[in-house]
């Protein structure tokens, strides 16, 4: 078995990575980023398709078929090396540490872009699927009842659960670093992708798209309302994402280093 590497090798690695992430061209960051938003939509219109299939067998498990069906997306989006908002912040961030004051321009862009490019690749892929006949009706049924689910909850429950989902998210990032196998790292995208379909947890790609998808589809969201999901989303991600997970391992490599001397 391999050895497992130590907090400071970890980090060493996502500088690495991070590195490559903040100096891609502008072309190549909107591409990536085009890409993961409509791949999310993907695993979006599977969990959709397979939780109204099974729901009239399997009742409420119908949420963890749905969840096993989103998860794929995840593991492409880990595979392709695309650009997911909130999933590229602790890399990035590291390299930033690294590079000091000068690294705050490209990370900006690097998110900015992404989080614009991830919800045009989706949107645009959303207007695909909502034309008449091409999701079927029990899975147009559940994508339009997740969207009004997610609109009606509280301002308090969508920044809680933005934080939930953008540490789980952040996460991910880390743990992939982590792992010396390729195989381990589409095994910890796929756990993941199922968790955040499945759990209190919501991402504001996915989220929105998810909304998006059903509004497109009938259900009955004001987009007011969505613009509000975003933000706080957006924001309870940037806690989760930056506050609890990121600047911990950045500690965590910290102190290992200054254990070391």
């Amino acid at each position: 078995m391999a050895e497992q590497l130590d907090p400071g090798e970890i980090f060493d690695r996502a500088v690495a990575e991070g590195e490559r992430r903040l100096d891609q061209s502008a072309l190549e960051l909107v591409s990536t980023s085009f890409i993961a938003g409509f791949t999310v939509l993907f695993g979006i219109v599977a969990l959709g398709i397979v939780e109204g299939l099974v729901e009239p067998v399997v009742g409420h498990a119908a949420k963890v078929a749905g969840a096993l069906a989103f998860a794929p997306g995840l593991v492409f989006l880990v595979a392709g090396r695309t650009e997911l908002f909130n999933e590229n912040f602790s890399d990035p961030a590291a390299a930033a540490v690294e590079r000091g004051v000068s690294a705050l321009p490209s990370l900006l862009r690097l998110w900015a872009l992404t989080f614009v490019f991830n919800l045009l690749g989706g949107g645009l892929l959303a207007l695909v699927f909502a034309v008449e006949g091409a999701i079927p009706s029990a899975g147009a049924e559940a994508l339009r009842r997740f969207a009004e689910e997610t609109a009606g909850r509280t301002p308090r429950a969508w920044f809680t659960r933005g934080i939930a989902g953008g540490a789980l998210v952040s996460l991910l990032s880390f743990l992939v670093v982590s792992v010396r196998s390729d195989g381990s790292r589409l095994w910890l995208a796929y756990a993941v992708g199922f968790m955040l379909a499945l759990g209190p947890f919501d991402h504001v790609v996915v989220s929105v798209l998810h909304v998006v998808l059903g509004q497109l589809l009938g259900a009955s969201v004001g987009w007011g309302r969505l613009a509000a999901l975003t933000g706080v989303v957006t924001a309870g991600n940037v806690a989760g994402g930056l506050g609890l997970v990121t600047v911990t391992h950045v500690t965590q490599a910290m102190g290992a280093d200054t254990a070391g001397e």
